[in-house]
């Protein structure tokens, strides 16, 4: 059969035809991994940021800023420029994830579950441009907000499980700790959940709206839902208590142990950030600082429970030794 010209082969397949001309070292494909991670959470943080300046309709229509200019206009002042700012990051943050994209493929061997994890990031972001344009079509409607808020949860849970993986092989995971451990693990990520949701509605229902005009809010009292995310914080505190516990208990391995501690010292910070803004009348700054401390408890959470687990690298040349061993005896 003949082939096509490696040019029409470069359009039609661009990824496998990159790959067949460059080889990213495992740090390379470990540090495009970490800079979606790092993306995703510079744009929660940014995000905040446009919510926190009355920014949210400072580009008053979507894809483009005004009807008549896909850029931020004089008139549209400061709160243009900001709203305009976060959506040129999200360029950023599909650079970063194409990247990553373009080091797991390009890897040799080809890592087929990185390609995927990396895909994942990329239809997350797809997805969460779209219901962007969604919240500034509908004038901020706050459960929009909330949504693309758990999006972006939901694309750093996918860039740090791509981060640990990048360090990890293919092989089935093996256990670290015994199986009581790990279900405690689950339950620490599902009430994490829990706490997050909790916030988006506490969010959803205070008075930084994201916009200097009249913005519809969730339906409940503002001081109930923080209290109710007051619990869930307190809860998520008390099962990281108990997984440091346990862990020195099971006599777990050291960076297992690390990254309870780590948890621990997130939590400690973040808890003081939540009370010291709630009592002081929730301060731009400290609201930025506390979604901060959202994220990064997030990923610790991951963090420790990906670590109750190890994947060792799959050796597809193993039979090929055995002969060997046996053609020498």
């Amino acid at each position: 059969m003949h082939k096509g010209s490696p040019t029409i082969w470069g359009v039609l397949n661009p990824l496998a035809y990159i790959a067949t001309r460059w080889t990213p070292s495992p740090r390379t494909v470990r540090r495009a991994a970490l800079a979606a991670l790092i993306a995703s959470v510079v744009i929660v943080v940014t995000g905040g940021a446009v919510r926190l300046t009355g920014s949210g309709l400072g580009c008053d229509t979507w894809p483009k800023c005004t009807d008549d200019s896909l850029i931020t206009t004089q008139e549209q002042g400061f709160h243009g420029i900001i709203e305009f700012g976060n959506r040129m990051l999200t360029y950023v943050v599909s650079a970063a994830v194409g990247w990553c994209i373009l080091a797991a493929r390009s890897a040799k061997p080809w890592r087929r579950s990185l390609s995927r994890l990396g895909w994942t990031q990329f239809f997350i972001v797809l997805g969460n441009a779209v219901l962007g344009g969604i919240t500034v079509k509908t004038g901020l409607n706050p459960y929009s907000v909330a949504g693309h808020f758990l999006l972006a949860t939901a694309l750093i849970a996918v860039t740090t499980v791509t981060w640990q993986r990048t360090g990890e092989g293919d092989g089935d995971p093996r256990p670290r700790v015994p199986g009581p451990v790990r279900k405690l693990s689950w339950a620490l990520i599902g009430v994490t959940l829990v706490l997050i949701a909790a916030g988006t509605v506490v969010t959803g229902s205070g008075p930084h709206a994201g916009d200097s005009s009249e913005v519809e809010r969730m339906g409940f009292d503002w001081e109930t839902t923080a209290h109710l995310h007051a619990v869930a914080a307190w809860a998520v505190c008390a099962l990281a208590v108990a997984m440091w516990l346990v862990l020195r208990v099971v006599d777990a391995p050291d960076d297992t142990r690390a990254r309870a501690r780590d948890l621990l010292i997130v939590l400690l910070a973040q808890g003081a950030i939540g009370y010291v803004q709630f009592f002081t009348q929730l301060p731009e700054v400290l609201v930025a600082a506390h979604m901060l401390g959202s994220c990064l408890v997030w990923i610790a959470v991951l963090r420790l429970t990906l670590s109750l687990r190890e994947r060792p690298a799959v050796l597809p040349d193993v039979p090929e030794r055995q002969d060997q061993a046996l053609t020498a005896a």
